[in-house]
Parts: C-alpha cells; structure tokens; sequence
C-alpha cells in the first residue's frame, strides 16, 4: 500500500504503458519496453492526417493526444485518438493570432496529461487547459501578453511541466523567467528571474514540496523550487544564436547541458546550492534539439552544426564523468535524429529523415542492428505505450508495432 501510494503522489503519475509529456515517463527519454532487431519493416497500425507540428505526441489511458496547427487556420488545436484503432475520438481548437516562423507555424512545444486535463504551450505563448474527456477548453493564459514578454524567432518551443499543483513553464520576461501556474485554475502562483527565454523544455528533480525544476534558458542552466520559484542553484551557459533547445540531463548529483553553439556541459551543486562546480566542458559537443540519452556511464548524443546550406550531424557516444568521446557515427540524419532508450539498453532511434535505427548501446564501437523507413520527414520526439510507436511525420499521426520476438 505504501508504494502504491508513492506512485500516486509522483508528478503527472501514469501507468506503466504511459507516455504522458515530453520524452516519457521520466523525462529522460527512456522505456521499460523492449524490441527486438526486424528483419522486415515494423508493421503500420494506423494513420491519421494531422495538421502542421514539430509537437510530440504523447500516450494516456489508451488515448494519443496530437498539438497542432488546423490547416488555414490561426489556430491551436488538441485531438484524441483512440491508442488502439486510431479513431479519432474529438478535436477542439481555439483562435490564436498569426504566426509564420520558418520551419512551420504549428506548435513545438508537446502537451502533458494530468489526470483529466491536458496541458499545452502554443508557439504565441497561449498555456491551456482542455478536458481528456471532450477536449473542452478548461482555462487559456496568454502568457506573453500577461507578462509583456517577446516571442522566440522560432516561437515559443517549451513543453509544460506538471508538478504537483502547478504547471511551470519557460516564458523569458523581466521578472517572469518562469512562471508557476494553478493547474485547475490558471491563476499564476509565482514568476521567477529574469532570464530570457529558450526553446528548452524541463525536468523535476525530487518529490513534493521539495521537488525541483531544472532548466536550460536563455542564459543559465537553473534550478527552481517547483512549488514556489525560489531559486535553488544555478549556473551561467548562454548560446550565441540563443537556440539552445535541450532537455538537461541528471547523472547521480550531476547535470549536463548542451546547446547549439556553446556545446556540453556538466556542473555539479552543491547540498546548499550556493556553490556549483564546473565538472568538464566541450564546445565541440553541440545538440541542436536532440536530448542526449544516459545509458550506464555514458551518453548517447546527437551533435552537429547549426547551418542552413549544409546539415550535418553525428551520433556520439560520450563518457559522462569526464566529457571524453568514444566513439562517433556520422550522417545519423540531416539536422535531429530523436534517441529513446529502451527497456534492455538497447537504442531505439527516429532520424528526421523517417528511418527507424535500433543500435547497441556499447561504449566501444557503433552497432546498428536494424534499420528501416517508417515515416515521412520528422522533428517530433516519437512516444512509446504498449508495445507500439507513435510516431508524427510533415503530415500524418502514426502508429507503429515494434516487434518485440
């Protein structure tokens, strides 16, 4: 009874087929499922069309939750398939103004399942609670507006993060850095910083009242009390294009963070936080939008050159106690390739270009054991729940089986 109840006080609890935000269940981009290598392309389940996005689907209850752009529309709009058939079960949308940034006008930011509401960030900044059951719209914030913030250049990219009472979110105005908001109410709880804004998305650290949000913004990796904002350590790593747009990652009492142009670090705080040591930095280990994957001792990691004229990228593996690589893998993609790890170790990877990898998790050399094409063109972090994956391409949601014998 006592872990049950644990279960249930964890932030955004879901059972174990959940997929329910942003790089899964722990937000470190990892599955208790496991697949085998195919010989033959995993088998597609279903299709449905699904308007302009680089939001991630997310998995609840046997239902997959899709944020996008209603086609020729000024728009935000949620809908609910049924995980199984892919049905669509309701869709519902709300007016937004115009915004054409390059690289799509759909959302980026990947909703987040709460018990019965959803929560997502649209790309002008509009934070929104809508029903699991209707897709009623329960409560919206307008959060740059609330807080005379600016948008990004791409438009605002972070996902929401449930914790407890409060959905935190990145906003990157002058005192409202981040905000904590009543997650049944929309009423703001508290507005912390100063940092500009970045297109990075969270992780919580800890439980309860002592549960923290650590964060890459647009000038600081930070970590924040989740419950009242008050800041609990934090250290300076500013990008030059202010792209930075990964998730931290947490080893033991250390982080890491990468960014586009400044490449990876990792600091250590410590107890009180007033004091955070820089562990190692490489300005060669740059991540554009692809969160490194900790499996063991190392990191799996895509690195590459923010350029227009000539993507490229490259799988690494890197030791996480001291930065060092050892091994690379070119061409993995043209800009993103996403990394799930799965419930053996093993890799499952999504390059933009549509394949599907499954590679060995191994510090000495690179392994592929089976590679296929799945899906059109992607930026989307896929979800896994259940045995299948939920993949969004340029035009469709699919759902996929990963074979598992």
């Amino acid at each position: 009874m006592r872990v049950f109840l644990v279960l249930l006080l964890s932030p955004c609890f879901a059972i174990a087929a959940d997929w329910p935000h942003f790089l899964g269940p722990k937000r470190d981009n990892s599955t208790a499922e496991t697949v085998v290598a195919w010989k033959d392309a995993p088998k597609e389940l279903w299709k449905q069309p699904v308007g302009e996005a680089h939001s991630s689907p997310v998995v609840a209850n046997g239902v997959v939750y899709a944020f996008f752009k209603p086609k020729d529309k000024d728009a935000d709009a949620l809908a609910a398939f049924d995980a199984k058939t892919g049905e669509k079960k309701w869709e519902t949308s709300y007016d937004r103004a115009k915004f054409s940034p390059p690289f799509g006008a759909g959302p980026r930011g990947t909703p987040c399942v709460d018990g019965k509401l959803v929560f997502t960030l649209g790309n002008t900044g509009i934070l929104a609670a809508w029903s699991t059951d209707t897709g009623e719209v329960k409560w919206k914030l307008d959060l740059l507006k609330e807080f005379n913030g600016k948008n990004l250049f791409f438009g605002v990219s972070t996902s929401p993060t449930v914790v407890g009472d409060h959905v935190v979110v990145m906003v990157g105005a002058k005192g409202a850095g981040m905000v904590g908001v009543e997650k049944t109410t929309g009423k703001i709880s508290w507005q912390a910083t100063d940092d500009p804004a970045s297109y990075a998305s969270a992780i919580v650290v800890g439980e309860g009242a002592n549960a923290s949000i650590v964060t890459l913004t647009g000038s600081h990796l930070r970590s924040l009390s989740a419950k009242t904002g008050k800041s609990r350590w934090e250290f300076p790593f500013k990008d030059r294009l202010n792209e930075s747009s990964t998730t931290p990652v947490k080893v033991g009492d250390m982080y890491i963070a990468s960014s586009v142009t400044a490449g990876s670090i990792a600091v250590q705080p410590n107890e009180k936080g007033d004091e955070v040591k820089e562990l190692w930095k490489d300005k060669s280990l740059t991540c554009y939008f692809s969160t490194p994957v900790l499996v063991g001792k190392y990191l799996y990691m895509v690195n590459g050159a923010a350029t227009l004229t000539n993507p490229s990228i490259t799988l690494r593996c890197v030791e996480a106690a001291t930065g060092k690589v050892q091994w690379e893998q070119a061409n993995i993609g043209k800009y993103h390739a996403a990394i799930t790890r799965m419930g053996d170790d093993k890799l499952l990877l999504l390059e933009d270009n549509g394949n599907l990898l499954l590679i060995e998790s191994n510090p000495k050399n690179y392994k592929e054991l089976a590679k296929s094409k799945v899906c059109g063109p992607t930026w989307a972090h896929p979800a896994i729940a259940d045995g299948k994956l939920y993949i969004r391409d340029d035009k469709n949601l699919i759902c996929i089986e990963l074979p598992t014998k």
